[in-house]
């Protein structure tokens, strides 16, 4: 006779093994592992539902913080456009500075969310389940952010308006040669796509909190769910969505930092013209944002109490992910430069000369945090798996990635084929202003953020907890996972 599957235990009240030896082997492994570890959903909601409603003063203290680094921000880029570009450290040489600099660290960190939900999921990695809104944060507000520095860059703001390809009366269109159209259309590309991607995994947790919570929460939750009810034709459809723009949003990451580095291949000037450019950004840029998420990981997990969704293993994996890609921008790294040295042609060993004599210590910080630090370090689980050692270390990794954007951008700038056009740049005061500011305003934004929308995606958590199994083969106890037919 059937079982009927009211009679079926819930997968979060499984038991324990009556042999002691086995019962200990599955509690070792609920400690270890999220998706093994299976509690009620009404204690994980209440959970996530309890971090999202608490603001103590410390939450209003960094509220009133970084709105004033925010503020900065803005009343500087007012001033900039009242006074122009003039009140800058950018000369006749080094015309791009730390404005391109943010503009491709920003949307280097915006890679890692979009790999981290579209790719592993793809790949069917869980590990990434209880991590993809929180690397898919970073990439909506390090797009939007990034979105900034071609208008501030571009100095008077109200021009941008003959970017746009609206014919009129006199007859101008864009120029499409222009970096700055190529920028905005791979830009608004990705952050349309990211922002769709993000809001369909959204919704059942929308609608589980718009059945949990009340007052405004609920009058919102309710209008953004669609209203969400979970049948099974829903979820079907939501799983069929979030495949095909699993698929869509891929090329169109990997598409988006190849046209930035575009804007330094397609030219002439030393040291930018270059063929690996694309994959070397692409790689760099999903360096860095994997060290923001770890970043944001240990910032969660200790402010908002997620030590139960974000553990150890997720730590370790995202540590090794890391190691990956240390060594594979060490090689891309080191591919160009010895290209450059072998080619010994006099422009660009004018720039291998400028690293070792006024940017050097710039450079030789670039390598020790880029190179030294995750290499020599995260080799060892022990490490991957602290979460001090491993906010140092991905803190080291964003400002060597940073430096080493710098030193693109502004160093090469400073060498060209004009000798009599060398210059060194020292950036001004709005420049120091407006990037502080920026990270300030991507913090706050980040943290309000969390007290709105659950963090942690709820619903593929259990998703992936209602799908494990714990089958005994001969004395050891093995996490298996099983698949919908």
């Amino acid at each position: 006779m059937l079982e009927s599957s009211a009679d079926r235990t819930p997968y979060w009240q499984e038991p324990l093994p009556e042999d002691d030896e086995l019962a200990q082997q599955v509690a070792h492994a609920r400690d270890e592992h999220l998706l093994v570890d299976a509690r009620p959903p009404a204690e994980t909601n209440s959970l996530m539902f309890r971090a999202m409603t608490r603001t103590g003063p410390l939450f209003w203290l960094m509220v009133l913080g970084l709105g004033g680094l925010t503020f900065a921000l803005f009343a500087t880029w007012v001033i900039q456009m009242f006074y122009g570009l003039g009140i800058t450290g950018l000369n006749r040489s080094v015309m791009w500075g730390p404005y391109i600099v943010n503009l491709v660290f920003f949307i280097g960190i915006g890679h890692a969310g979009t790999f981290i939900s579209a790719a592993l999921r793809l790949m069917r990695m869980d590990f990434r389940r209880p991590i993809a809104r929180l690397a898919e944060t970073v990439t909506l507000f390090g797009l939007a952010l990034a979105a900034l520095f071609p208008l501030i860059h571009l100095g008077r703001v109200w021009k941008v308006y003959y970017m746009f390809p609206i014919p009129t009366q006199r007859e101008l269109w864009p120029n499409f040669r222009s970096p700055l159209l190529w920028d905005a259309t791979a830009i608004t590309a990705y952050l349309i796509g990211s922002t769709l991607f993000m809001y369909t995994a959204l919704i059942p947790d929308l609608a589980t909190a718009r059945d949990h919570l009340t007052g405004w929460r609920k009058r919102l939750y309710g209008a953004l769910s669609l209203g969400f009810r979970g049948t099974e034709s829903e979820w079907s459809r939501l799983e069929t969505l979030s495949n095909i723009l699993s698929y869509i949003i891929i090329p169109v990451m990997f598409s988006v930092h190849t046209i930035v580095s575009w804007d330094f291949a397609m030219a002439i000037q030393p040291g930018w013209h270059s063929t690996i450019f694309g994959p070397f950004f692409i790689v760099g840029a999903l360096f860095s944002g994997v060290a923001a998420v770890i970043i944001v990981m240990i910032i969660v997990r200790k402010a908002m109490r997620m030590g139960y969704f974000l553990r150890e293993e997720h730590f370790n994996a995202m540590g090794i992910f890391l190691l990956i890609l240390s060594l594979t921008w060490v090689y891309f790294y080191f591919n160009e430069y010895i290209v450059t040295w072998y080619g010994n042609l006099p422009a660009e060993r004018a720039i291998l000369q400028m690293l070792t004599t006024d940017a050097s210590p710039l450079f030789y910080l670039m390598l020790f945090c880029n190179i030294i630090v995750p290499l020599g370090t995260l080799w060892s689980r022990r490490v991957r798996t602290s979460l001090p050692a491993m906010l140092v270390i991905a803190v080291f990794v964003q400002i060597g990635m940073y430096l080493e954007r710098v030193l693109i951008v502004s160093g090469f700038l400073s060498r060209n084929e004009l000798p009599f056009n060398w210059i060194n740049y020292t950036p001004n005061w709005p420049e120091i202003l407006i990037t502080i500011g920026t990270f300030g305003f991507m913090a706050l934004l980040y943290i309000l953020w969390t007290r709105v929308v659950p963090i942690i995606p709820l619903w593929e958590v259990h998703e992936g907890q209602s799908r494990q199994r714990l089958p005994r083969i001969g004395r050891a106890i093995v996490p298996t996972r099983t698949e919908p037919h």
